[in-house]
């Protein structure tokens, strides 16, 4: 039996939910196969960042995650300690998820929802158009590649029943032993083993009511040794994670030897249940190549980091965006050659980028094993009451790097990009904090309010978009007729609140799909068809060679 879709996406994880549901958006067909039956034992992420709630916001779903079980109130606190009963080093404060207000450069803010609750949420999206099949269950077992499409081979766990799927595009969404990958041949590079960690998801009943701390979203234990261990309120309520933070040398930790942590992290027993125990590696690598002819990879099967920023999720999320548009704009015929072939050349550089912040957060952290504290800190009087708020205050100095970090969410860019045309500008800094907005081409398109209640990011969507700023602007009419002329989907939107111009600096601002800046001027281009073939994958522009080395 053989049967026939558009794409096929392997791995039901929130990436592939999250590509199910754009293409369904989209108006594609698509059919997602995933081998387990969906639930989730152990949430490996619980931050939606506020790049991807910017995502939910364009795919009407930003109030299903805003209304999320994850109390509201909450607080996020980040704590570090001797034990929950032994002494405070320092606190990073911050409100319920209910109370934090959204940040000056984003219609959202990043949200608490661990992927238990956040898969259902995308998999409800993908659900709700009747042309994407998700089928739990269901195994990829064999690929095979050709001129015209793939043709897979899946087998249904249950029942052992083996058919083939046809489709014009593959994507393996299938995690970090991605099989897709592998049957791709494409290797990794970096860091194989950063840290050996243990996971261990418990449940115990008021939790804040054991101890003097009160609550908080993320505990993390200093001892003699440095850190040593983390606790994580997972769902705002009974559930805990306690991860024993490892080396790079294997240790296979038992059940006494996590009985002896709690005890530890405690300061006496207490009454928990272990749900499940999790032992995972911890790594810093990235894909040599995010795909071959018809068939890409994304999320963990592309690059694999350390959750120190919470950027892993996330970045996969933004692979899906990245992706989404570009295989509608092939499968419709609007596309160039080069469209798909920009996905590994936008996205890779993202994923090196985001994998080297999450580790330099993992080395932040695991400072403290460098610059161990004093014996003093654990014990009382007035000396060491100062000897701790010193350690504490450079821990937290050394930590705000990892809580404050909207420049890795928002502001990755596709300087280099074949289908970006530069315009001559030099690129501003590319930190973690603080993140300054811009229009220059391949950024984010930055995000103002308007007098009508929108954000300018509610522009953009499914096709491109020419922005008319100011009263003066150009018509841009012979950009339309060039895009017409190509089919390729655009819409133009006038706007005369100089707040905008001030944001975007130009009077014609051209945004792709994905709400990246693909041109911008003063004036319409000399030739409007090239313009609009660059940035459809048609062409390449030669003005890449003019562009200013930052």
């Amino acid at each position: 039996m053989t049967a026939a879709v558009p794409v096929l996406i392997v791995g039901g994880g929130p990436v592939g939910l999250a590509l199910a549901g754009d293409l369904g958006w989209r108006g594609v067909p698509c059919t997602l196969v995933e081998k387990t039956d969906g639930s989730i034992e152990q949430p490996k992420m619980d931050l939606i960042g506020v790049r991807t709630m910017e995502f939910c916001r364009r795919w009407g779903i930003a109030d299903w995650v805003r209304d999320a079980p994850y109390p509201p109130g909450y607080p996020q606190d980040c704590v570090y300690l001797t034990g929950l009963n032994g002494y405070e080093l320092g606190r990073e404060t911050f409100p319920g998820r209910g109370f934090e207000p959204c940040p000056p450069e984003s219609p959202q803010k990043r949200e608490r929802v661990p992927q238990d609750m956040f898969d259902p949420i995308l998999s409800r999206f993908a659900r709700s158009f009747p042309y994407v099949t998700l089928r739990t269950g269901t195994e990829l077992t064999a690929f095979e590649q050709h001129a015209d499409g793939v043709r897979a081979t899946v087998n249904d766990v249950t029942t052992g029943r083996t058919e083939t799927i046809a489709a014009r595009y593959m994507v393996g969404a299938d995690g970090g032993a991605s099989m897709v990958r592998e049957g791709l041949g494409i290797a990794m590079s970096g860091t194989p083993a950063l840290t050996y960690t243990t996971n261990v998801m418990l449940r115990c009943k008021d939790f804040p009511a054991l101890h003097d701390k009160g609550k908080g979203y993320r505990f993390i234990f200093i001892g003699p040794e440095g850190v040593w261990l983390t606790i994580v309120a997972v769902n705002g309520g009974d559930r805990f994670r306690m991860s024993i933070v490892g080396s790079p040398q294997k240790v296979e930790h038992g059940e006494a030897d996590i009985r002896a942590a709690l005890k530890r992290a405690m300061g006496h027993e207490f009454d928990y249940e272990i749900l499940s125990v999790m032992r995972w590696v911890r790594r810093e690598l990235v894909a040599d190549r995010y795909g071959t002819g018809r068939v890409f990879i994304a999320g963990d099967a592309a690059h694999l980091m350390s959750p120190t920023g919470g950027f892993g999720m996330n970045t996969g999320i933004g692979d899906a965006a990245d992706l989404g548009w570009k295989l509608e704009a092939a499968l419709n015929g609007w596309g160039g050659d080069g469209l798909l072939r920009s996905y590994e050349a936008e996205r890779r550089p993202v994923g090196l980028r985001n994998v080297e912040e999450a580790s330099r957060n993992l080395r932040r952290m695991l400072s403290t094993r460098e610059r161990l504290p004093g014996p003093e800190i654990f014990q009382p009087g007035a000396a060491s009451d100062a000897a701790r708020k010193d350690y504490g205050d450079w821990l937290a100095a050394v930590m705000r790097h990892e809580w404050f970090a909207n420049g890795v969410m928002l502001g990755y860019r596709y300087d280099h990009s074949l289908i970006v045309v530069p315009d001559g500008t030099a690129a501003p800094p590319d930190v973690p904090h603080p993140y300054v907005q811009t229009a220059r081409p391949g950024a984010r398109a930055p995000h103002v309010w308007l007098a009508d209640g929108r954000s300018t990011l509610d522009l953009f969507g499914r096709g491109f978009t020419l922005l008319r700023l100011g009263a003066d602007a150009p018509s841009g009419e012979r950009i339309v007729r060039a895009a017409a002329a190509r089919n390729m989907p655009l819409q133009v939107v006038s706007l005369a609140e100089p707040q905008v111009l001030d944001a975007y600096q130009r009077r014609l601002v051209l945004v792709r799909p994905d709400g990246h800046v693909a041109w911008r001027a003063d004036s319409e281009p000399t030739d409007p068809a090239a313009l609009i073939d660059i940035v459809r994958g048609e062409t390449i522009s030669a003005l890449h060679q003019q562009e200013p080395v930052s």
